[in-house]
């Protein structure tokens, strides 16, 4: 039982955590307040567990919300928030996050080419920037069951126009295995299997 030597992280064709970046836009609660497609409870734990692998692999994270400082919105969710710690987060007045200079200059800045997004709505800030993404080389992997829409059938249509521009779908089980790869990466088992084995309702789409 001898597992090949671990592959180029950062020219790997599957996702690592060296060639990776974890995009968040928008989980505030307003956002999470109009989700249709799926129970709020269980997208706010399913989030929360994305920004955890995130941390626990060390993969940059990118946090963006949208009219916090004008005061027509509040900031992101506090289990969200305390999952991230002090990463900063980046206000922006458009719909689509990739028309945002600062935005965009911080995704830039990570160095990576696979971005790995969770956004809400689906069919606005999660489509549009990943529509921008692809359409400048980058590689835009949605984290489907950390994502919503106002309604059922907004969240699919939203997800096959994206997957149809190019974007490959993923969930949190899959990403959590793609960036673990290998059991003899002892570091990161501990935290692989409390979010993920320990943590069903953190993976239940529920109603």
């Amino acid at each position: 039982m001898t597992s090949y030597p671990r592959r180029d992280p950062v020219t790997d064709r599957l996702l690592t955590p060296e060639n990776s970046a974890l995009i968040l836009i928008d989980y505030q609660p307003t956002q999470i307040e109009s989700i249709g497609s799926m129970n709020h409870h269980a997208l706010i734990q399913n989030v929360v567990m994305t920004a955890k692998l995130a941390k626990t692999y060390n993969v940059p994270i990118v946090l963006s919300t949208v009219n916090v400082k004008s005061g027509r919105n509040k900031d992101t969710i506090p289990d969200l928030k305390k999952a991230l710690g002090d990463i900063p987060s980046i206000d922006r007045s458009s719909i689509n996050a990739w028309q945002d200079k600062e935005f965009v200059e911080a995704v830039k800045a990570t160095g990576r080419k696979n971005l790995v997004i969770a956004a809400l709505w689906t069919e606005a800030c999660l489509t549009f920037p990943t529509i921008d993404a692809l359409a400048e080389g980058y590689h835009v992997y949605p984290v489907v069951d950390a994502v919503g829409g106002t309604s059922q059938i907004a969240h699919e249509t939203a997800l096959r126009r994206v997957e149809q521009a190019g974007a490959q779908l993923t969930t949190n089980a899959q990403l959590a295995c793609e960036w673990q790869r290998d059991w003899n990466r002892t570091e990161t088992v501990p935290d692989f299997v409390k979010l993920l084995l320990g943590a069903g309702d953190f993976i239940n789409l529920g109603d």
